[in-house]
C-alpha cells in the first residue's frame, strides 16, 4: 500500500537533506538507500511513474511508500489516499542487503509526556543506543533509537524486542 504526503511537509528538508518538493517526482520509503529510483506502478489503473527516495517512511503500518504529490497524481493514489502499489527497484547508489546505518523508529505520539517517557525508558534500557525525541511537521512526536555502530541486526532485535501502548516501531535505514 502507498500513501501521499504533500504540504505540511513541503519546502522542509527531507532524510537526504534535500528540502521536499511536493510537485517533485520523489517518495518516501523506510529502508531503500536514500537516491534509489523505483518505478511504481498502480495494478488497478496500470499508471506507473519513476521516482527518486528521498525522505523515510510512511510510518503507518501496512504502508510500503509516501509518495510525493505530483507522484501521487500520476499513480491515481492522490484522491482515493492510499492505494495499492508495485515497487521495482531499478537503481541504489549502495548495497540493499549489506551496510547502510541503521535505527529503529516509534511514533507517532500525540502527547510529547508519553514521548518523552519512553526515551527515559529506552536510555535506561539500552544503555549504548542513542535515544531521540522529535516533533514532526504535522504536530506529533517521534521517538528515533541509534543502536551502536548503526547495525542492522542490533536495530531489527531493538525493533523485535521493543514494544509500546502508542505508536508503532519501525526498522529505518538512515542512509
Amino acid at each position: 500500500m502507498a500513501s501521499w504526503y504533500g504540504a505540511p511537509y513541503h519546502n522542509r528538508r527531507g532524510s537526504n537533506g534535500e528540502v521536499y518538493n511536493m510537485h517533485a517526482m520523489t517518495a518516501a520509503h523506510r529502508t531503500l538507500p536514500l537516491g534509489s529510483i523505483v518505478r511504481v506502478t498502480n495494478p488497478k489503473t496500470g499508471h506507473s511513474a519513476v521516482v527518486r527516495i528521498t525522505d523515510r517512511g510512511p510510518f503507518v503500518e501496512g504502508r510500503i511508500l509516501d509518495l510525493s504529490l505530483a507522484a501521487a497524481k500520476a499513480l491515481d493514489v492522490y484522491l482515493p489516499g492510499i492505494a495499492k502499489v508495485r515497487l521495482e527497484v531499478l537503481q541504489t547508489p549502495s548495497p540493499l542487503e549489506t551496510g547502510g546505518r541503521w535505527a529503529v523508529q516509534i511514533g507517532s505520539f500525540a502527547d510529547e509526556k508519553n514521548a518523552s517517557e519512553l526515551v527515559d525508558h529506552l536510555q535506561r534500557r539500552y544503555r549504548t543506543a542513542k535515544v531521540l525525541r522529535f516533533a514532526s511537521p504535522v504536530g506529533d512526536w517521534w521517538v528515533r533509537v541509534r543502536v551502536l555502530d548503526d547495525d542492522r541486526d542490533r536495530a531489527q532485535a531493538l525493533a523485535r524486542e521493543t514494544e509500546t501502548p502508542e505508536g508503532s516501531v519501525f526498522l529505518v535505514r538512515l542512509d
